[in-house]
């Protein structure tokens, strides 16, 4: 075993899993991965194995690429035993994608907070047979998006359903300090906010593992978004109070499970450099906002050192997801002031 280090953060896994190959990360825990399309390629997935067959957390987004993936994971399992049990961490097609499938299969039970489970059904269930919303076509207005990125959205909008295999139509619920037993080890599901309404990770203090879905990341840092939904939201405040939270409860010495990239240990200095950067956003932000009134639209370089393409759906609903939150926040905060022109289109105008 090598370790790799950054700064007080170690990489200790020699290589990460190609799709649908298994290693092992601890006892009864293995770790895979499933393709996703786009630049971040992949999810890991962890099964966790038990007496009578395997319980895994996360399943993927619902493509047949993962079909297939599934398909082979699922042959090459040890001693043929079955995936009984499904826990998605939160709402995501990445996350709940293929949970409805393997539910199909055979897997019996199927666990989800009840934000996350009640937010998917919303989601996938929300089809609005006359095309977009009209809520949701005043929210992109008001965030300063052009003309063609409307009529993208347009053609694109309801595509978490097309990601995610039909949900289970029941579940069982996942609560903040629950405790599950897998494989001979004690799970404790510890639950956040910020990135999704109820997101669940996984803590085994035995093992000394953290699996984290999305919460902490190593490279990267998670999507904070507000969205049509909710358009007044305020997640950032949120995510950062969950970071604060996991930081409290969760020992510096786990090694970490995330949704993407590799395993690392370093959960402290992660969520300081987490909080860290964000804080020096929040700076850059004002700092901008000093000079001129600006819409959510017009801040994507200052948020992410680069422009963002009109006719990339994904990355400029992500992106104006994340600069409104960002937005709220300070609102809230009382650090900017906030106007609506005639057109329905928010200018934002630090204090």
């Amino acid at each position: 075993m090598s370790i790799i280090t950054a700064g007080r953060i170690a990489y200790p896994l020699e290589r990460a899993p190609d799709i649908g190959e298994l290693r092992e990360v601890a006892p009864n825990v293995l770790w895979s991965r499933m393709p996703l399309p786009g630049g971040l390629d992949h999810i890991n997935i962890w099964l966790l194995k038990n007496d009578d067959g395997y319980a895994v957390i996360d399943t993927g987004m619902y493509t047949q690429e993962a079909v297939s993936a599934w398909q082979q994971l699922m042959s090459n399992l040890p001693d043929n035993a079955p995936v009984r049990t499904v826990y998605a961490t939160h709402f995501h097609p990445d996350h709940v994608g293929m949970a409805g499938w393997l539910v199909r299969e055979g897997s019996g039970q199927f666990w989800m907070t009840q934000l996350e489970y009640m937010t998917c059904r919303i989601v996938y269930s929300q089809i609005n047979e006359d095309g977009v919303p009209p809520e949701f076509d005043a929210f992109n207005r008001s965030a300063g998006w052009p003309e063609k990125a409307i009529g993208t959205y347009a053609r694109g909008y309801g595509s978490y359903r097309r990601r995610v295999s039909q949900p289970p139509f029941s579940y069982r619920r996942l609560v903040e300090g629950q405790r599950h037993a897998i494989g001979g080890t004690d799970w404790k599901v510890v639950v956040g906010n910020g990135h999704s309404p109820e997101h669940a990770c996984f803590y085994s203090e035995e093992l000394k593992l953290l699996i984290s879905g999305d919460q902490v990341l190593p490279r990267i840092s998670s999507n904070v978004s507000v969205t049509p939904l909710d358009p007044f939201a305020n997640p950032m405040a949120d995510w950062l109070d969950s970071l604060k939270k996991l930081k409290t409860e969760i020992p510096d010495d786990v090694m970490v499970l995330p949704a993407h990239q590799e395993c690392f240990i370093g959960l402290h200095a992660r969520i300081d450099e987490l909080i860290d950067s964000q804080t020096r956003v929040f700076a850059a932000l004002l700092e901008s906002l000093q000079e001129s009134p600006k819409r959510a639209y017009d801040l994507f370089e200052v948020l992410f050192s680069r422009p963002i393409a009109e006719d990339n759906l994904l990355i400029l609903n992500l992106a104006t997801g994340e600069a409104v939150a960002c937005l709220n926040y300070l609102y809230e905060l009382g650090e900017i002031t906030c106007s609506v022109d005639a057109e329905g289109v928010r200018w934002y105008q630090a204090v």
